[in-house]
């Protein structure tokens, strides 16, 4: 790789540290007081941070707050992008969901997870995260649209089923989220996402049995 390269990867990793250190000392003040008595200047202070650096990666503390959670919607749909084009577009959403899961709260990873649920129980409480959350799940929910048409080879404007099929995942997805949320096991969202696809399975089986019978 060229000196070029090497500085360029650099620069690439030292903006990923901070933008991590900062979205980590956002949610940290967000528990310690609420999103309220936040300021930006605690963000960068806690961060170890200029506020201009802050500026640079986030528009606001919602948004610093939200980083991680951005960043799970970017690596799940690099992660449907991975999956093999003989699969299903429906089959494709929930085999990204096990991938991006796996390499993100796996192993190790593991206690992240405990991060994560305290965030999503924090949404009832703090309205400018949830609608925050809300933008970035939409967004999220349009590239995917886009991945599974484009795994189609179709125009997503014209054919129903790379929307149809991103509906049906994220729909499922966002359900056992919440059941997740209000639940107090923050390790029990593999299982309540594997119920949830499971469900959808038995339940589209069942209506094809009665339909065929009708």
């Amino acid at each position: 790789m060229s000196d070029d390269g090497v500085d360029l990867d650099g620069r690439r990793l030292r903006t990923r540290r901070s933008r991590e250190a900062l979205s980590r000392a956002a949610f940290d003040l967000l528990t310690e007081r609420g999103l309220g008595a936040v300021a930006v200047e605690d963000i960068a202070v806690r961060a170890g941070v200029t506020r201009r650096t802050f500026s640079r990666h986030f528009t606001s503390i919602a948004e610093a707050v939200l980083g991680d959670v951005d960043q799970d919607v970017h690596l799940f749909n690099e992660a449907l992008c991975r999956r093999p084009l003989h699969e299903s577009p429906l089959l494709a959403y929930r085999n990204a969901v096990h991938d991006w899961f796996a390499v993100e709260y796996g192993g190790e990873r593991a206690a992240l997870l405990a991060r994560r649920w305290t965030l999503f129980q924090r949404f009832e409480d703090e309205p400018d995260l949830f609608a925050g959350y809300q933008r970035i799940r939409i967004e999220g929910q349009r590239e995917s649209v886009r991945i599974i048409a484009a795994r189609l080879d179709v125009d997503p404007e014209r054919d129903v089923r790379p929307a149809t099929a991103v509906a049906a995942g994220a729909g499922l997805l966002i359900s056992a989220l919440q059941t997740w949320a209000a639940g107090d096991d923050p390790s029990a969202l593999p299982d309540l996402i594997e119920d949830y696809f499971a469900t959808l399975v038995a339940l589209t089986t069942e209506f094809r049995t009665e339909e065929s019978l009708s």
